[in-house]
Parts: C-alpha cells; sequence; structure tokens
C-alpha cells in the first residue's frame, strides 16, 4: 500500500526521482509549518484574517504538490483534510465539502472498510450536505457513516443512536 500512499502524478514526462523526493521533503517542511502556524494563529489571534493565512498555506501547498503527487497522496490527503479544517472552522460549508468529497474516495481506498477514519470522513460530509440543504445526499453519507460505525462500536452504541436522531430530525 506504501505505492498507492505515496502515489505520483501519471504524466507523458514523469518526474524524476530527485523531484519527487524534493517534493517529500517540502510536503513535509509544508506540513510541519502548517503545524507550527496554526498553533500559533490559533492560540494567539482572534481574528479570521490567520485562518484565511492557514487556508492560503494549504491552497498553495496543494497547488505546487499537486504537480507531482497524485490527489491519492498522504502528503496531499492531509493538507487537504487541514484545509477542510479551516473551512469548517470558519463556515465555508462549500469548501469544506469540496475538500471533503476530494478525501473520501482514497480515504476508503487507504483504509480498511471499517475504518472509522472513513467514518468520520462519511459522517462530516453528511453533515455537511444537511447543511447544504442536498438531503439525499446527506442521509446516504450518514448511512454509510453508520454503517461502518455499527460494525466498529456495535449496533446499540450511543453515538450510532444520536446519527439517526439527527437523520430522523432532517
Amino acid at each position: 500500500q506504501d505505492k498507492e500512499k505515496l502515489e505520483i502524478c501519471k504524466l507523458n514526462d514523469p518526474p524524476s526521482a530527485e523531484t519527487v523526493k524534493n517534493m517529500i521533503k517540502y510536503a513535509r517542511n509544508v506540513i510541519e509549518e502548517f503545524r507550527r502556524a496554526k498553533h500559533y494563529k490559533y492560540i494567539l489571534c482572534l481574528t479570521l484574517t490567520p485562518l484565511v493565512e492557514l487556508l492560503e498555506i494549504c491552497e498553495l501547498s496543494l497547488g505546487k504538490m499537486g504537480a507531482v503527487f497524485e490527489d491519492s497522496n498522504v502528503y496531499m490527503l492531509h493538507m487537504m483534510y487541514q484545509a477542510m479544517g479551516v473551512c469548517l472552522y470558519v463556515q465555508d460549508w462549500e469548501g469544506a465539502l469540496c475538500y471533503g468529497q476530494k478525501i473520501i474516495r482514497p480515504y476508503r481506498k487507504h483504509y480498511p472498510s471499517y475504518s472509522l477514519n472513513v467514518a468520520s470522513m462519511w459522517l462530516k460530509l453528511g453533515r455537511l450536505y444537511m447543511t447544504l440543504k442536498n438531503r439525499t445526499a446527506g442521509v446516504k453519507a450518514l448511512k454509510r457513516a453508520i454503517a461502518i460505525m455499527e460494525v466498529a462500536h456495535g449496533k446499540d452504541h450511543p453515538y450510532i443512536s444520536e446519527i439517526k436522531k439527527e437523520l430522523e430530525d432532517h
């Protein structure tokens, strides 16, 4: 699975090993830079401007890494997940949904069938769809989350009951 997790863009002229190595180094550095910036901006700043800067870090790094890495690459997924988190925090539901939709397919490929990481992403997508008044997609995503969680936690888990109630209320 490592090959899938570090997937490189399929281009007519594939990137050199050196280019890939440099991009991995860049990705690791930008992830660390984002962590530091996120910590600093969340702790010390109360305005939306720093959050917009965090989203810019994500978008710029995704653009640069996207020239070498596929969206299913773990470095791309990490930055998309961070971007989704910032979008959720600033209540940019459409932006968060866009990132979530890009994340879910690779998650389903990288994680086991009954992974709570996948369930969590389906749950987020379901709630975003519901918020954006796309009930059909929301119900479908929430049911996928429930199906995974029933295997992982058991059908009687209180969290599953809570999500089922959410479905009934919509």
